[in-house]
């Protein structure tokens, strides 16, 4: 038999993703799962009517049109000029994907070559690393570090070269939390503008943020409309992670390029939920200002008891998640620290050193996610308390 590795080389050292890792650990023990970003509640009532009405009715249930049916396209396009001013063409200019995560990985095969460079935000969402290795690209991390995680833009322009062929931008932050400025936005737009890069940005956390923070996408900013590809999803703003509705917005060449790829890879998803997804994205404020609201509520309680069991935390300015550090605890690890938490506590949470391609950069940095029932936070806050003493 052939010595050679059965993985592509390419993806070498990626092997399972630390959230089924640490999802099987939780499993296993029976401990509180803080770790994996998925809602222990579902979404609002209606919404799962609606999705319950489409499988009824006949909606869906065979295969829908390739770019996602007109009536998401629609309200996709509706909800981008409702929100941020942005008209796109819901024939041209909007795909529907099978979540955020499939429209990542279709855009970075359809948008790079091998050699291609991308700058990207580290610590970053591991599917990034994945998508890029595919396409054959390179990836060149720009660091957050603690305690702002904010991006420097000197040494941003410092990492472009002329084998630089995107930027791949995250806001509201994953794992930090940390929210771009309009401000700082705006620089990253001119550099773009000057260098003539792509830029995509992965947006699933626009409507969660707090604190006077705000999202504002990058596509609103002078010469960015149509060297931009936004993309988005109802997982994370409606509590239905497990339907994977994504979707993409750009001018049309891009979207025809990200289509082209896509449709070699689900084809298709989510048929009757995109119904239902369609009237999501027209509930009315008052959806979007609670269910913010709700979740800075949790990420509150959560923080106070993290502070109280020792961590430093790092308060997020949005997303579902706290980043911690475990150094005040006397650790310094967070790899080892998160698998034996569950044992210790009964609590399961990320390390984000997974996330950086320096691992010593995030080296004690600890992940927990806060869109859990206030029953099952205080449960862990409780438990965690078992770390001070």
């Amino acid at each position: 038999m052939s010595t050679r590795p059965l993985l592509n080389r390419k993806l070498d050292g990626l092997g399972t993703t630390i959230f089924a890792e640490m999802s099987a650990l939780a499993t296993a023990t029976g401990a509180i799962n803080l770790g994996q970003g998925f809602p222990d509640t579902d979404g609002p009532e209606e919404i799962r009517e609606a999705a319950v009405r489409a499988l009824r009715d006949g909606k869906g249930n065979q295969y829908p049109p390739g770019p996602g049916i007109p009536e998401l396209r629609t309200a996709i396009s509706e909800h981008q000029q409702r929100f941020y001013g942005l008209s796109f063409d819901p024939d041209t200019e909007v795909l529907v994907t099978a979540g955020a995560t499939e429209a990542i990985a279709a855009t970075m095969l359809a948008l790079l070559e091998p050699g291609d460079e991308v700058i990207a935000f580290e610590p970053f969402y591991d599917s990034y690393a994945a998508c890029i290795a595919m396409a054959g690209a390179k990836r060149v991390p720009l660091t957050l570090r603690a305690p702002s995680f904010r991006p420097d833009l000197d040494e941003l322009r410092a990492k472009i070269t002329p084998r630089t062929r995107l930027l791949l931008l995250n806001t509201p932050h994953n794992p930090t939390g940390m929210v771009l400025t309009a401000e700082e936005q705006s620089a990253i737009a001119a550099l773009a503008v000057e260098h003539d890069l792509l830029v995509v940005t992965d947006e699933v956390y626009e409507h969660l943020t707090f604190d006077g923070a705000a999202h504002v996408p990058i596509a609103t900013f002078p010469g960015m409309r149509k060297r931009t590809v936004s993309i988005s999803s109802a997982g994370k703003t409606f509590s239905f992670t497990g339907w994977k509705v994504g979707w993409v917005t750009a001018d049309g060449p891009l979207i025809a390029a990200v289509r082209t790829a896509k449709q070699y890879l689900t084809y298709v998803s989510a048929g009757p939920f995109q119904y239902a997804i369609a009237e999501a994205l027209r509930l009315p404020d008052a959806y979007f200002d609670t269910f913010r609201t709700d979740l800075r509520r949790k990420r509150d309680l959560l923080g106070d008891g993290l502070r109280s069991a020792g961590f430093e935390v790092y308060q997020p300015q949005g997303t579902y998640f706290i980043t911690t550090d475990i150094a005040p605890l006397g650790e310094k690890d967070a790899y080892a620290f998160c698998r034996a938490l569950p044992e210790r506590c009964g609590v399961v949470a990320v390390p984000n050193s997974v996330f950086y391609d320096d691992p010593d950069a995030g080296r004690s940095q600890v992940r927990f996610a806060f869109c859990k029932r206030d029953d099952v936070l205080h449960e862990a806050a409780s438990r965690l308390q078992n770390l001070a003493s």
